[in-house]
């Protein structure tokens, strides 16, 4: 999937992008087939952004998941407290903040990936063979041509 830097187009930001990749998690929760649903619910349910118990539960009322929680859900995975604080503060960070919903877009297709369990890891392993670190949750990868 083509994505858009808003250095190359000055009417993206971080914050469109991310409305874009939450419309297309949305998607996929809402998809009647597990393989894709299940993984965007899982997500929801360890950022704590919704009160179902088991992920079971959730997976049955799936549909009730709206917008605002995949929103609120990709707010607290970058460390913020809900969208509101997010969208007012991610575009005054760099486009590479949100290389981890590239990654998931596919936007680094061509590049060789190296994961690694935690983000020191794939820091040390950088420092000796160059690249670059996404931090993806609790792991890492690093990219190289």
């Amino acid at each position: 999937m083509h994505t858009h830097s808003p250095r190359n187009n000055p009417a993206a930001s971080n914050a469109e992008f991310l409305r874009r990749v939450a419309r297309r998690l949305l998607r996929e929760a809402h998809s009647e087939k597990p393989s894709s649903s299940l993984p965007v619910l899982r997500r929801l349910l360890q950022s704590g952004v919704v009160p179902a118990a088991r992920l079971t539960d959730l997976y049955h009322a799936r549909e009730s998941v709206q917008l605002k929680h995949m929103l609120r859900m990709i707010a607290a995975e970058l460390g913020y407290p809900g969208w509101e604080a997010c969208k007012h503060e991610i575009d005054r960070k760099p486009a590479s903040t949100l290389d981890r919903f590239r990654l998931d877009l596919g936007a680094f297709g061509d590049y060789n990936q190296v994961w690694f369990s935690n983000e020191k890891e794939a820091q040390q392993w950088q420092a000796e063979n160059g690249g670059q670190v996404v931090v993806y949750g609790r792991q890492a990868v690093v990219m190289t041509a």
